[in-house]
């Protein structure tokens, strides 16, 4: 990886570590169904605006009803999803919970698309649940005001993304992803709207909410697509998947510098075993010393 490479990544990270925060500081104005249109409408335009200035449209139309599913389960659903969770759940939480999304698809993919798991795989997803059993299991209240709903929102958020994922595999590799971006974004856009409307907030929303909203729509997901579909021509789909182990420590970050959220060692300690969970189940520790071992023997 170059230079430039590696600064796109670090700026992706910190780009989406700090939806979870933008999430926390309009939900409550807006309400999760307001709100989760505001993201996808106006970062459907902004997608949609950029593809067709670079002549990437034309490439929708032949797969619109499976770019339509994408959309539900990789936008849609899932940004709802944390929007609730938002309601109760810290931002760093949300972050670290996020980070459960390759496990998800891991075991997604062993069932569906029949792909082998190895030992270390199999221990990967192991270790990763039982990091968020550390991180969240003081806080798994169902009681009014608890978090325990909010944590299978952005479990069931996580979920999604991995369903999403094996479904492009399936499905749609190969679909040029700028226009994958802009047709699914735009997809879950046009089939929310009814709630939206239905759920529109009866007052005024204050004038830092808005800012937030239009931070999530515009930054954390019409500029951060186009630096991820960059960075996976430039660098391929399984480097650039890498800002996933970034993205929560952004998260915490942004959390606690501007939420003034606290970071319990707890936190620390299950944000450590999910990461590590999940860099074995993704094969990237293994993939690691194997190249390695190889460079090695070579030398």
């Amino acid at each position: 990886m170059q230079a430039k490479d590696y600064r796109d990544l670090f700026i992706l990270a910190a780009i989406w570590g700090s939806s979870f925060l933008f999430m926390r500081l309009s939900v409550d104005a807006f309400g999760p169904f307001a709100l989760v249109e505001v993201r996808v409408g106006l970062g459907a335009i902004f997608l949609l605006i950029f593809a067709a200035l670079r002549g990437r449209l034309g490439a929708i139309k032949p797969h619109i009803r499976r770019v339509s599913v994408v959309g539900i389960f990789a936008a849609g659903l899932p940004f709802l999803c944390f929007n609730i969770a938002a309601q109760t759940v810290p931002a760093g939480f949300m972050a670290v919970i996020n980070a459960m999304t390759p496990l998800f698809g891991a075991l997604i993919a062993r069932v569906w698309l029949k792909e082998r798991l190895t030992g270390p795989r199999i221990a990967g997803l192991l270790i990763g649940f039982s990091g968020i059993v550390v991180l969240v299991w003081k806080d798994l209240s169902f009681q009014a005001g608890g978090m325990g709903p909010g944590v299978l929102a952005c479990l069931t958020a996580s979920l999604c993304y991995g369903y999403a994922a094996c479904y492009t595999t399936r499905y749609l590799k190969g679909v040029d992803p700028l226009a994958l971006a802009a047709g699914s974004v735009t997809a879950a856009a046009l089939a929310l709207l009814p709630t939206a409307i239905w759920a529109w907030p009866s007052e005024p929303v204050p004038a830092p909410a808005w800012g937030a909203a239009l931070a999530l729509a515009l930054l954390c997901t019409g500029l951060a697509y186009i630096i991820y579909y960059r960075l996976v021509d430039s660098v391929g789909a399984t480097r650039s998947i890498t800002v996933t182990f970034l993205v929560p420590l952004f998260g915490i970050f942004w959390g606690a510098v501007i939420l003034n959220e606290a970071i319990s060692m707890r936190m620390l300690v299950g944000t450590a075993i999910v990461l590590f969970g999940t860099l074995l189940a993704t094969g990237f520790i293994s993939a690691g010393r194997t190249r390695a071992a190889r460079q090695a023997s070579s030398d």
